[in-house]
Order: C-alpha cells, then sequence, then structure tokens
C-alpha cells in the first residue's frame, strides 16, 4: 500500500482527496500548511506528496524547492486555484513530477498518480542495477592497513604477475582482484571468477577447462570452461584453497606451459590469461597436510596481498557506515538516515568476526528496524548480542 501526504490549506479539499485515494487503496497523511507538510515529509519517506502551491508560512514551490533537497526521488504533483501556465511550467522547472489545476479531474489525477509512482520506482530500479553493474566500488578507507593494500595494488597492477590474495572471509578479496584488473594493462579484457568452494569436486575441472560433447554422461554439448572465457584478461580463483589434487595439476600446467585441455579432448588449446587466486585459509599449512601442492603454492604467490580484517581498520568503520547508508537508503528509495556519533561509537568497539559484509548486513538491519535517526540503543537491540 503506497503512502501519498497531502498538503492544502483548504480542509475540504483534503477531505475530499483523502477519501478518492484512500478508496483507490492508498494509505493517505495529511498537513493543513507548508511548515507542517515539510516536517512530515522529513520524518517519513512517502511515495508521493499532493501539494497545493498558495498556502500560509510555506507556500508550494518553497516546499518543493525544500523538499527536493531532502529527498528529490520522491515524485511531487502540485495542485492549485490559484495557478496559470507560468506557474505550472515554474513548479515543473522546480523538480514538480506535474502541475493539476483545482478542481482535479478525477481520472486525470488517479492517472498522474499512477504514472508517477510507476517512474518513481523506475528510478529506484535503475540506480540499483547502475550500481550493481559499476565495474568496480570503490575501497573505503583511510587507516594504515588499507592504504597499505591500495599501495601495493597500485605497484603490481600494471605487471602481469601473479597474485595471491589473502584475509579471513567478508574482508573483500574479489574487491581487491577486481582493482587489480581495473588497474592493470587487461582492463579492456574480460575478468572471470571461479568460486571454488562452491563447484563439486567433480565438476571444477569441466568448469575451468570445458569439456567435449559425449565426454561423460551429462555432457550433451561443448562447453567453454573459464580459462578459455578469460583468454586476454583476468581469472580470478576464490578460495583457491579447496580446489581439488587433480584440477591443481592441471592449473598448473595451464600456469606454467600457458595450455589448457578440455575434458574428453586431445587437443591443446593455447590461453594468455593472467590468475589471481584468493583464499581464507593458511596454504602452507594445506601443503603440509597434503592438501595443496607446493610448487602451485609457488606459482600462485608471486605476489602475496593480505587484506586487513576489520578489526585492524576500525578507524574506516565511520566511512564504510556512511557509504552502505548511502547505498541502502539509494536503494530502498528512502532518505539518508543519519547516524549518531555514539552509535558509531559502539560499532567500533563491536567484534566483526564477519568483517566488512557482516557490517553492511548490520547497516542494512539498522536502516529497517530504527526510527529516523540511528541511536545507539539502536546498536545495542539490533547488534549487540544479549
Amino acid at each position: 500500500m503506497a503512502d501519498i501526504l497531502i498538503i492544502d490549506d483548504e480542509k475540504a479539499i483534503r477531505k475530499t482527496l483523502t477519501e478518492i485515494l484512500s478508496f483507490e487503496g492508498y494509505k493517505i497523511e495529511e498537513a493543513a500548511d507548508g511548515e507542517e507538510g515539510l516536517r512530515k515529509f522529513k520524518e517519513k519517506n512517502y511515495d508521493l506528496v499532493l501539494c497545493d502551491i498558495k498556502m500560509p508560512k510555506l507556500d508550494g514551490i518553497e516546499f518543493l524547492q525544500k523538499a527536493g533537497e531532502s529527498n528529490p526521488d520522491i515524485p511531487i504533483i502540485m495542485i492549485s486555484g490559484h495557478g496559470n501556465i507560468e506557474t505550472a511550467v515554474e513548479a515543473v522547472k522546480k523538480g514538480a513530477y506535474d502541475y493539476i489545476s483545482k478542481p482535479p479531474d478525477l481520472n486525470r489525477l488517479l492517472i498522474t498518480i499512477r504514472n508517477a509512482m510507476d517512474k518513481s520506482n523506475l528510478v529506484t530500479e535503475t540506480k540499483v542495477l547502475k550500481r550493481k553493474v559499476s565495474r568496480v566500488q570503490e575501497m573505503i578507507g583511510d587507516s594504515a592497513p588499507i592504504k597499505k593494500t591500495k599501495e601495493t595494488i597500485e605497484k603490481v597492477a600494471p605487471t602481469e604477475a601473479r597474485i595471491l590474495i589473502t584475509g579471513e572471509n567478508g574482508v573483500g578479496k574479489e574487491l581487491v582482484a577486481r582493482w587489480v584488473h581495473e588497474k592493470s594493462n587487461r582492463a579492456s579484457g574480460p575478468i572471470v571468477e571461479v568460486n571454488c568452494a562452491a563447484i563439486p569436486t567433480e565438476l571444477i575441472e569441466s568448469e575451468l577447462f570445458g569439456h567435449e560433447k559425449g565426454s561423460f554422461t551429462s555432457a550433451v554439448k561443448q562447453r567453454i570452461g573459464k580459462f578459455e572465457s578469460a583468454n586476454g584478461g583476468t581469472l580470478f580463483l576464490d578460495e583457491i584453497g579447496d580446489m581439488s589434487s587433480s584440477a591443481q595439476a592441471k592449473v598448473l600446467r595451464a600456469l606454467q606451459e600457458g595450455k589448457i585441455t578440455r575434458v574428453g579432448a586431445d587437443k591443446d588449446i593455447s590461453v594468455d590469461v593472467r590468475v589471481i587466486a584468493a583464499t581464507n585459509k593458511d596454504l602452507l599449512k594445506e601443503v603440509e597436510a597434503k592438501n595443496f601442492r607446493l610448487d602451485l603454492y609457488h606459482r600462485l604467490s608471486v605476489i602475496l596481498i593480505h587484506v586487513p580484517s576489520l578489526n585492524d581498520r576500525r578507524d574506516d568503520i565511520p566511512m564504510l557506515v556512511d557509504q552502505f547508508l548511502k547505498d541502502i537508503c539509494s536503494d530502498y528509495g528512502i532518505a539518508v538516515k543519519p547516524i549518531e556519533p555514539a552509535a558509531i561509537d559502539l560499532l567500533q568497539q563491536y567484534n566483526w568476526t564477519g568483517n566488512i559484509r557482516e557490517l553492511r548486513n548490520v547497516v542494512e538491519r539498522l536502516v529497517i528496524l530504527s526510527g529516523k535517526t540511528i541511536t545507539d540503543e539502536d546498536i545495542r537491540s539490533y547488534v549487540m548480542p544479549k
């Protein structure tokens, strides 16, 4: 059910519009002047606003301007019995979705409201999609550990050296790999990601090297593997510590010779890829336990990049929270919720076992469950263990 705010100093107009729109299934709130309307607008995230132009205290045009500064994504439809073409043009220039004269034509009003909400939904969806398809997110933070990581990326990205990225779950190893690719000479080529832990052992070789039709029971057609897909670009092998022994041997050969062989084929295929691997395991301990090949370890770890945990870079938490609030509130189509300094202090004291991923989930939880401002009490209620 969509929330609509009606701002009009004429009680009869408010009552009429409320009755009509409530009958259509909308949830309605009213304000008797521009100041009350602006206060309510800032306190709650409405789906749409109907606003009169001639009002005491704060007229509609002034409301429109201030509302646009607070949350420009909420559509505002201006209504007035005193307007003319110049007023309508001014309202639209100031950001109004549309202008309707009083008394409003019912059919036109309902269609305009529906169209405004459709456009608002499309704007929100577009923002989400743009962020999802953007090439690389920013690496947020100015703490000493993250600065060291950024400096290492700047040095090694333009080279062809293979890189092993280490760090706990959720620290952003994938983001580091993407920045290495973005700043490399292969940036115009593809970056292909493989989560070695998510692929069953019996399928990992087919996933990496491809297979020929009929090479095994379910191979109903030829498949191109990730090494071929990444030709001319970067192959990111995430959680490489979970790769099977047989796949490790074939990856080693690909790194040594620059050639791969599809499952069920005899012909070698030359590939030109830069391999970046990542793991949350201690691979040298895995070598001692005979779970990982020492020769493959040395091939992968020409450059080692360790991504610090969030507990090791607590000074970055205010910046990270600020960015997550902007992203999440934008995804929900709401105004950015402010967070009190005392709440930030508590977040900086928290033990982040899930690192950046956990922090983002916590911020989303706070956006959903907190009031208009995120307080230290919200942190104690929704974040801190009982």
